[in-house]
């Protein structure tokens, strides 16, 4: 076999030439379409089932949550293992399917599994929800929201990590979730912004009120009605009727019952203030608490892309931000990727160098050392073609694995 292609080969040099230009042209062009990573993400293929239910203890989490989840979970078509974490006010089901398995089929039996699993749970023990499409290696982007010490908001005070918080989930989150290849965006650190409402338990009793009537007085004065329409000479009047809450000063108002002929209003009963949830975490810089975001990316693109684009995008978001109010980037994965892009290309240029100054020393011809090198970058680009072809990227094992020895002894 060897000897006919060698003998083909020969007799047909212009052919082989022509061939290998072919390759090399066609390689160079795939070179530039070849998707460039750090590392390659081997995570398998799993959907995870997280569930809040505030205010439970790590066993009665696993009782009335996890153990439900999981039981429904049982007999999935190429279900691989199950496993779950049960914590204080939090459940978490990872459900681990076969390799192969398509992502988005394997959402829907788990979805189609839970609708069963949510009715043997009681509702105000919490609503379990699918985890985002992502990975293990999903967390590409990472940047911190912070003011500047002389910063100050319309009404003079000082920005708080509350106001910082709002700044992440109101302003940024929002407009960092619509870049392409982006699945979800998390934020943690500074106080969830909360209205609290705290009767005085002596009041209540001396009106003959309860906290049921003070919970039901604010569900009936917050929310929203319409009520068709009324036709006046051929014109449509909509009939709409808004009761959202907007200021805390319409909170103190609402009525909640009837005295005498005098309204008990929740000014009367209740103290009203902004504050904020309890959490059982912070997040810092340098010592410092704040708040950071934080961008997953979906399952199957390629983070250097992503990464740029989610740095792209935070560069126009910090000009919707108020004076003052910055959001700086913490981790960038295109950082990491550039870096092991640099380490590859220093490896692979040093080995070829090395083995092409071998092979003149050994040879002794300078025409055919040159000759038996040229398989290094033909291989190379004939190899990139087949990566692209096959779906694989470039990253530090792919790419770092090639042997130029190997190359040249065959």
């Amino acid at each position: 076999m060897i000897e006919r292609l060698i003998h083909f080969s020969v007799h047909n040099r212009l052919f082989v030439v022509l061939f290998f230009i072919v390759i090399a042209f066609l390689g160079i062009y795939n070179f530039q379409r070849l998707p460039i990573d750090a590392v390659p993400d081997i995570t398998n293929v799993q959907v995870q089932i997280n569930t809040n239910a505030e205010g439970l203890s790590a066993l009665q989490v696993e009782k009335q949550i996890t153990y439900p989840i999981e039981t429904a979970m049982s007999g999935l078509p190429s279900l691989a293992t199950i496993r779950s974490i049960s914590r204080f006010g939090f459940s978490q089901i990872t459900v681990v399917f076969k390799d192969g398995t398509d992502i988005y089929w394997a959402r829907q039996l788990v979805g189609e599994r839970l609708q069963q699993a949510r009715e043997r749970i009681p509702p105000e023990l919490g609503e379990p929800v699918l985890g985002p499409i992502s990975s293990g290696l999903g967390e590409i982007f990472m940047w911190r929201v912070r003011a500047e010490p002389d910063a100050r908001k319309e009404n003079g005070a000082p920005y708080s990590l509350v106001d910082l918080r709002v700044i992440q989930d109101w302003i940024i989150k929002p407009q960092m979730l619509t870049v392409e290849g982006v699945t979800e965006v998390n934020s943690i650190g500074g106080y969830d912004k909360q209205i609290h409402v705290e009767p005085y338990p002596e009041k209540l009793l001396s009106y003959k009120l309860t906290f049921h009537d003070v919970v039901d007085a604010l569900q009936k004065n917050n929310a929203f009605a319409g009520g068709g329409y009324i036709e006046h000479r051929g014109e449509q009047y909509i009939i709409q009727a808004s009761g959202l809450v907007s200021d805390l000063s319409t909170l103190n108002s609402i009525p909640v019952k009837t005295l005498s002929g005098t309204p008990i209003y929740i000014r009367d009963i209740a103290d009203v203030h902004v504050g904020n949830s309890l959490r059982t975490g912070a997040a810092t810089t340098n010592g410092k608490e704040t708040v950071i975001g934080t961008a997953m990316m979906l399952l199957g693109e390629n983070s250097r892309t992503v990464s740029l684009r989610l740095a792209e995008r935070l560069e126009k978001v910090n000009k919707s931000l108020p004076p003052g109010v910055t959001a700086d980037v913490l981790y960038d994965r295109t950082v990491l990727v550039n870096a092991t892009i640099k380490t590859v290309r220093n490896n692979l240029l040093e080995g070829a160098i090395l083995v092409i100054a071998i092979l003149f020393f050994i040879l002794g011809n300078f025409r055919v050392a040159f000759f038996v090198a040229l398989s290094i970058p033909l291989s190379m680009l004939a190899a990139v073609t087949g990566m692209v072809e096959c779906g694989i990227g470039g990253n530090l094992m792919s790419l770092g694995a090639i042997d130029f020895g190997i190359i040249i002894d065959g």
